[in-house]
């Protein structure tokens, strides 16, 4: 009797998306933020505060991907043909994003030439994750063993609705980031920031649910059968509580809480995805087991994963104690 190692490797595979998403997310809200302030110093603050912890998130991504090939080959091998064009995307969006990081600051550099790649970068590497997201929801149509779609079925109005929703997401991680990490007028401006994204978010959740169930009886009869409605039911609730709670942090000026409400937000949405699409890692038909490669390879796979996720976890959570406080432009960071 050899243990099922397929549940396992769907939560891990599960927590390196989450982690890269809330990760990354506020870094590319960041970039995606760019688009409204001009001013020089305002913009070297805002990259100073990601700065430090920008560049580990693509662990995140790498662990995800790579575990996706490694241990569900077949799902990768439906998904990938299905959005190429916006995984390719995505990784120009972050490499130029990457590049720019370390050229704005260059002596001589042409910033504004830098700034508009960090900021495009980043828009378009979150358009282009929430067009995978919203392909997923839809589902990808297999016949055999074989994707049977083309690599354009992506360009389709919920595809894109998602990617549009994830944008204002991230930028709404990215102004609650920056509201706790910066000061005076930039802060100010943060905290209108994250008022308007995080109606712009609730309103995006909210199109996202009517039109989820309509598009797809699947996910439709998955939540509206009972006892099914029971579980479903804390996920719209908790989202309620946590956006009233984010409001409230800002309205009083808490300046922690509204990140860790939005990532709050971030965390319900995919464990409504999850809830939504398990057991199938290639909606509508490939299951998790369907997927799976021999389970000799999970095991030996599975070791190595062992070492490498707290050593990764215990790097993270270092990085961002060691850079907490206030960022500031005359001594870097600030600890109070």
């Amino acid at each position: 009797m050899t243990l099922d190692l397929v549940p396992l490797w769907a939560v891990i595979l599960s927590i390196a998306v989450l982690m890269y998403v809330l990760l990354d997310g506020f870094d590319l809200g960041v970039g995606i933020l760019f688009l409204f302030r001009k001013k020089q110093e305002e913009r070297d603050m805002m990259v100073a505060s990601v700065a430090p912890i920008w560049d580990f998130n693509e662990t995140w991504l790498i662990l995800g991907s790579g575990g996706l090939l490694a241990v569900f080959p077949l799902a990768f091998a439906i998904i990938i043909p299905a959005v190429y064009f916006p995984i390719l995307i995505m990784l120009l969006g972050l490499i130029f994003r990457g590049v720019a990081f370390e050229f704005r600051d260059a002596p001589e550099a042409r910033k504004w030439l830098w700034d508009g790649a960090f900021m495009l970068g980043s828009l378009f590497a979150t358009l282009a994750q929430g067009v995978v997201l919203g392909n997923f929801i839809i589902g990808f149509p297999v016949e055999g063993r074989a994707y049977a779609g083309t690599s354009w079925d992506w360009i389709a109005p919920f595809p894109l609705l998602t990617g549009v929703g994830l944008v204002v997401g991230y930028a709404l991680l990215g102004a609650t980031w920056l509201y706790m990490k910066t000061e005076g007028e930039l802060q100010a401006w943060s905290r209108r920031a994250s008022r308007v994204a995080l109606f712009g978010i609730l309103a995006f959740i909210a199109m996202v649910s009517i039109w989820t169930p309509l598009v797809d009886e699947r996910i439709a009869n998955r939540w509206f059968s009972l006892p099914n409605l029971y579980y479903f039911l804390p996920v719209p609730v908790l989202t309620a509580v946590v956006a009233w709670l984010l409001w409230h942090a800002l309205r009083r000026g808490r300046e922690v809480l509204p990140f860790l409400c939005a990532m709050g937000l971030f965390f319900l949405a995919y464990t409504g995805l999850i809830i939504s699409l398990w057991p199938y890692v290639a909606p509508p038909s490939i299951t998790l087991w369907d997927a799976a490669t021999a389970p000799m390879s999970q095991q030996f796979l599975m070791v190595g994963t062992m070492f490498l996720l707290p050593v990764i976890l215990a790097y993270v959570f270092w990085s961002y104690w060691v850079f907490r406080g206030k960022v500031r432009m005359d001594i870097g960071y600030h600890h109070h």
